[in-house]
């Protein structure tokens, strides 16, 4: 009798230290895999972009404005001549700088700088005069002249215009730091001193 109930706290006291390993491996397993939760919910962090500078910033704040007179010059050739080379020409000059207009919007917003404005080429928001930019007063006379005197003053405008975007891109190759920024500059410099030797053509043919 004694030996049974003896036997029996055994088993009772085994059963009991089963059940409580095994209540500790439960809630061992719930916090591990709770903290395992936790450190998993975490996104990953997102950095700015870097691959630029102050330069790259300058010419492509500069060259939008630029670039929208030379787009509001060639816009008006179609109603001021004749001169199918001419018109021929404006076009070119729409089509090329039109969408490098695009192009530098998303740069810069890329960036996380402000869309530019046509308003920056006069000396808006701080920023200085561009070379190359024609005056209020040279657009209202390029506006009222037709024909033949619209064609001279146009061209002798645009040559002076491009020259001084090329100006802008070789000091943006120089000072930039962005591949795209310079990749741009690269290309109007190739561009627009090749309609520079055309309009000295035709200046000279008139």
């Amino acid at each position: 009798m004694f030996i049974t109930r003896t036997r029996s706290v055994l088993v009772l006291a085994a059963v009991a230290a089963v059940s409580l390993a095994g209540c500790g491996d439960a809630e061992t397993g719930h916090t591990t895999e709770h903290g395992t939760s936790t450190t998993t919910s975490a996104g990953p962090s997102t950095s700015a972009r870097t691959d630029y500078n102050d330069a790259d910033v300058t010419f492509l704040q500069m060259m939008y404005p630029h670039h929208a007179q030379a787009v509001e010059m060639a816009q008006l050739v179609p109603s001021h001549t004749d001169n199918q080379q001419l018109r021929a020409l404006a076009t070119q000059v729409e089509q090329a700088q039109a969408p490098e207009m695009q192009q530098i919007t998303a740069l810069l917003q890329s960036f996380g700088k402000p869309a530019p404005t046509t308003s920056e080429g006069h000396g808006g928001h701080g920023m200085p005069s561009m070379p190359g930019m024609m005056s209020a007063e040279q657009m209202a006379a390029l506006r009222a002249a037709s024909g033949p005197d619209f064609d001279r003053q146009w061209l002798t405008m645009m040559i002076d215009h491009h020259q001084g975007a090329i100006a802008m891109a070789e000091t943006e190759l120089a000072d930039g730091r962005n591949a795209e920024a310079k990749g741009l500059a690269q290309a109007i410099i190739a561009a627009q001193r090749v309609e520079i030797e055309q309009m000295r053509i035709m200046l000279g043919q008139s």
